[in-house]
């Protein structure tokens, strides 16, 4: 049975984002789960910015041992790596945190495995997400959805950066991080990360809607769903960004009930959390 690799990022407040997705995953993945959690300290930008805690680390690797004892969760802070690369950069108060930029330093941690899916914190899965994992990405860099907006605004293939499958030998090959990273430091772009990714991006392999639904909420076919900004035209033009820890807009605001089962398991073993 292969293991499957997932990448998340973020500072302590992504915990709640992490506790539910997680939970999502290994519910329905029987394969192991090993989850690597890119951290760091950022507070000379702004005092919120503080690396994930290592108890938050243990408690969600207790949470998802009850699922699968293989299962685990890493924390590696990459702070110093962040600073040397990305310290001061013109992308540094981009349009997200600055911990978005921190899967382009996937390439230069060490022990890395050769196959990461890296999701953003506001993701859940309504599937097993084997398949999706177990994609054939030989001579792909990656694979990934496209972007609901930027496909139809920026370019027919601009893609949703919120789940990557990253193949990282051919990564190596092609520099694409490399190249990302050099663009970030450079090159003040609108959506930092995702833009860096796209236009440094040399061969990547585009999938269906269902790994990244970034519109619907209620589609039987989905595997894993974004809930990511919306822009809504009624009544009339404005955004709408709820995110699956808030429990009571989601079924309030979003009339989401597919995830109940996960997100009430989310919301009993988060209280036997103790800060």
């Amino acid at each position: 049975m292969s293991i499957i690799n997932i990448l998340l990022c973020g500072n302590k407040k992504v915990f709640d984002g992490a506790l539910s997705l997680l939970i999502s995953i290994t519910n329905k993945t029987k394969e192991p789960v090993n989850c690597y959690i890119f951290t760091m300290n950022l507070e000379r930008v702004n005092p919120n910015f503080v690396s994930i805690e290592d108890k938050q680390i243990e408690f969600l690797e207790s949470v998802i041992k009850t699922k699968n004892e293989n299962n685990s969760v890493k924390k590696v802070d990459v702070t110093e790596l962040y600073e040397k690369e990305f310290g001061g950069c013109k992308n540094e108060n981009a349009y997200c945190t600055p911990y978005t930029l921190l899967r382009l330093l996937a390439d230069m941690v060490d022990d890395m495995p050769d196959k990461l899916l890296y999701l953003d914190i506001d993701m859940m899965a309504a599937k097993d997400i084997s398949g999706l994992y177990n994609t054939d990405i030989e001579g792909y860099e990656y694979a990934a959805v496209k972007e609901k907006y930027g496909s139809k605004l920026i370019r027919w293939d601009y893609i949703n950066a919120g789940m990557l499958l990253l193949n990282m030998k051919e990564i190596e090959k092609t520099r694409l991080l490399e190249k990302a990273r050099e663009r970030i430091k450079n090159k003040k772009m609108l959506f930092a990360d995702q833009d860096a990714i796209y236009w440094s991006t040399t061969n990547k392999l585009l999938l269906p809607r269902i790994y990244n639904e970034q519109a619907r909420f209620d589609r039987e076919d989905t595997v894993i769903c974004h809930f990511c900004k919306r822009l809504m035209l009624l009544p009339y033009p404005h955004t709408e960004n709820y995110k699956q820890w808030q429990v009571d807009e989601i079924h309030k605001e979003l009339k989401c009930h597919a995830f109940d089962e996960d997100l009430n398991e989310y919301l009993q073993v988060k209280e036997t959390y103790e800060v």
